[in-house]
Order: structure tokens, then sequence, then C-alpha cells
């Protein structure tokens, strides 16, 4: 019976013959650095955290959401600005001028030699429209700016559910991959003790040892993929390294009647709160259109005072103002400006009533996924379980010497692939409901 070659050299070691009977110091001092060819370097434990538990620390840490979150901070300093355009201003003016020498006549000083002037104002729109019109419109900006916040949110909690999923299902898969693994090295260990007692052949060892190299194989693929959704989840978690999934999550799926309930759940879906906020807001700006002809009337109050005082110029004055202007032909400018938000309008709407018709399809689609992958899964674990009976059956006949190691290998893969269809049936449900509960607005909470 042949001995398979370990997939480790196992620990270094030196023949003395070979150097004289001892070894060198200086090759002592290497041996010292050298590890074993079987050694690994300790990993760090990885970190593990529940489905929920994911999703809340991506939303708190994500760079992505922090920074949709900084367009409300800056929307609300549009508004500041326009609020400032419709409220009192003041400022406040000290000149001092010196001459060569005053200006006069006789004993009389027109203008001092050394004279300080303190002016101030202050003025207030009476009549604004347009401009009251752009601090409401800037606070419509504020209500976009925190609905695109919330529907960038959504976006991260998806992407970091289908992480966590992801995780899940390549866990399982390697869950299967070591079964069948385990499964086919102790076929691989049957037919070695048959070839050692003269009742096998070469060929029904070399035909498990194959089955073994591609189950290590496909093992170490999943693994590898299993790695990258832990990587995919940390980095969405702003984390520092790779994140695990400690287990399943739940997905509570609404009633029948909350999902044929379209106004409650179409109002909770964050995009379509985001576009009608936009298609409000554009139209709001077509309807202040009418504004722009509006007149604007500037109050202005301007007290001086004069240090010293000139001959024919009082020490202190002030000076009140109303100020009126009124636009009365501008080449067709403002009319241009109204037909562009029009057609603003009207795109808006076309793409609100798009999407709502896309919100529609998706809610019926993800239902009847839920529905279907159910279905599935239950008949792909049906056909796993006849699987592993089949397996079961064609070993005991294979041992009584009813069957060739070929029904057995082929039986093998079959469980196999029973099971692995099974994790990825499971997979398909776990996302369908969570599919379901994004159409309607319920993920994240």
């Amino acid at each position: 019976m042949r001995r398979r070659v370990p997939s480790s050299a196992g620990p270094i070691r030196l023949r003395a013959s070979r150097y004289g009977g001892q070894a060198g110091p200086a090759l002592l001092m290497l041996l010292m650095f050298v590890p074993t060819a079987g050694a690994q370097s300790p990993s760090p434990v990885m970190e593990r955290v529940t489905f929920d538990e994911a999703v809340a620390r991506a939303l708190a840490m994500n760079p992505t959401v922090a920074q949709a979150a900084t367009a409300i901070v800056r929307a609300e300093g549009f508004l500041q600005q326009a609020r400032a355009a419709t409220r009192p201003n003041l400022s406040a003016v000290v000149n001092t001028t010196v001459l060569d020498s005053g200006r006069g006549f006789d004993e009389f000083i027109v203008q001092p030699r050394t004279q300080t002037l303190m002016s101030a104002n202050v003025s207030m729109p009476v009549l604004a429209a347009s401009r009251w019109a752009a601090a409401t419109q800037a606070q419509d900006q504020i209500d976009i700016a925190r609905l695109s916040a919330t529907d960038v949110r959504k976006e991260i909690a998806s992407a970091t559910a289908q992480a966590y999923l992801a995780i899940i299902t390549q866990q399982r898969q390697i869950e299967v991959n070591m079964r069948a693994r385990e499964t086919a090295q102790a076929h691989l260990d049957y037919a070695q003790r048959r070839l050692a007692s003269g009742a096998g052949t070469r060929l029904n060892e070399l035909r498990a040892a194959q089955e073994v190299a591609a189950d290590e194989a496909r093992l170490e693929i999943t693994r590898l993929a299993a790695r990258r959704a832990q990587e995919a989840l940390g980095v969405l978690m702003a984390a520092d390294g790779p994140v695990d999934a400690a287990g399943e999550p739940a997905f509570n799926l609404p009633a029948s009647a909350e999902i044929e309930d379209q106004p409650t759940w179409m109002a909770a879906r964050p995009d379509v709160r985001l576009f009608t906020a936009q298609e409000r807001a554009t139209d709001r700006i077509r309807r202040d259109s009418s504004k722009d002809y509006f007149p604007a009337v500037i109050a202005s109050f301007d007290p001086q005072a004069v240090a010293p005082s000139g001959l024919f110029q009082p020490s202190r004055t002030w000076r009140l103002s109303f100020t009126m202007s009124q636009p009365i032909f501008d080449a067709g400018e403002r009319r241009g400006t109204a037909r562009v938000r029009e057609a603003a309008v009207q795109s808006s709407r076309f793409t609100l009533t798009s999407l709502q018709i896309q919100a529609r399809s998706e809610v019926r689609m993800a239902r009847e996924a839920v529905q279907s992958t159910e279905r599935t899964l239950a008949s792909l674990r049906l056909a796993a379980s006849q699987s592993d009976e089949v397996l079961s059956i064609t070993n005991t006949a294979f041992q009584a010497g009813a069957t060739t190691n070929l029904e057995v290998i082929d039986a093998q893969r079959s469980a196999r692939d029973a099971e692995a269809s099974v994790a990825i049936g499971e997979d398909a449900v776990r996302r369908a409901r969570l599919d379901l509960l994004t159409a309607l607005g319920r993920f994240p909470q």
C-alpha cells in the first residue's frame, strides 16, 4: 500500500553525516529563525456581529453616510444666506480726514484741518417678493438634502445587508464542502485499505483521491469568497479589518393587508419621498416666477456725525429714504427663465411617476420571489435528503461488492451538489425577503 505524502513537509531536519557529524554554529543560528513548513502565524480573532449590529454600525460609521449629511449643513447655509437678504442690514463707517491746513475765510473755518466723519446705514427690504420666495425655496432644499441623506442610508444599509448575507451563504458552502471532503476522504481511506489487502485496484484509489483533491479546491475557493465578503462587510462598517457574521437575520414580513395598502408603503419609501420633495420644490420655483415682476422697495436710514463741524456742515444729520425698483423690460429673460422652470417641473413629475411605477413592480416581483424561492427551497431540501439516502445505500452496496466506486463517487457528487443547492436556495429566500422589506420601505428601520 502506498503512503500519501502529507501536504506539509513537517519540521526541518538535518543529517549530521552530511556536515561531517555536526552542524556548524552559523547553521544552527539560521535554523533558529527558520519556521517549520507546517507552521502558520496565528491569525487575529475576527470580530463577529449580528445583522442588526452590522447595519447600525454601518449607518453610524460609514463615511458615505457622513458625507451625505454634509449636504444638509450646506443647504442650511444657503437658507441662512437667503434669509439674510430679507432682514435688516446695519453698517457703520468712520472716516478721518487730515488736510495740510484748515479751509476758511477771515475768522471762519469752513473745513477744519482734521475732521472725523462717523456715519451708519440701516436698510431693510419693505417689499421684496422675490427674496422672500428665495428663502422659502432654500427651505425646500434642506428637506431635499435630508431625504437624500435618508436615501443614501438606505443604499448603505442594503449593501451591508447583502455583504452580511453573502458571508452566511459562503459559510454554509464551506460546511457543505467540508462534509463532502470528509466523505471523499473516508472513501479514499477505504479504497487504500482494500488496495493494501489486495481486494481493491489502483484505479479505484486514484478516483477516490481525485475526488478528495477536487473537494479541497472547492473548499479553498469558498473560504476565499467568504473572506472577501467579510472584508466587504468590514469596509461598509468602517472597521479596521474583516468582520464576520454572528448569525442569521430574522426578516419579519408584513401581513398581506399591509402589502396591499399601496399609499402607506409608497409614502414610506425614501426614494419616493425624495423625488416627491423634488417635484414640490421645482413646482414652487415655477409658481414663484411671477414674483420676479413684483416691485422691490427698500427703506434706508443714514445717521451722520462730524467732529469738529464746519461752517456749512452741521455736526449731526440723518436721512431716511425709500427706493423702489420695478422691472419693465428685460428682453425676454424672465420669460425664458419661466419656461426653463416649467420644463424642470414636467421632468420631475415624469421622474416621480416612473419611480412609482417601478416601486409597484418591485413590490409585486419581491412578493412573488419570496413565495417562489420558499417553494424552491422546500424542493431542494427534499432532493438533498433523497441524495443523502442514495449515498448511504450506494456506500452499503459498494462495501458489499454490488456496485463500483464510480457509483459511489457519482452519489457523493450528487449529495454535495444537492446540499450546495440548498445553501443557494436559503440565500435566495433571505435575499427575496430583504428585497420585499426594502421595496416596502421597511428596511432600514
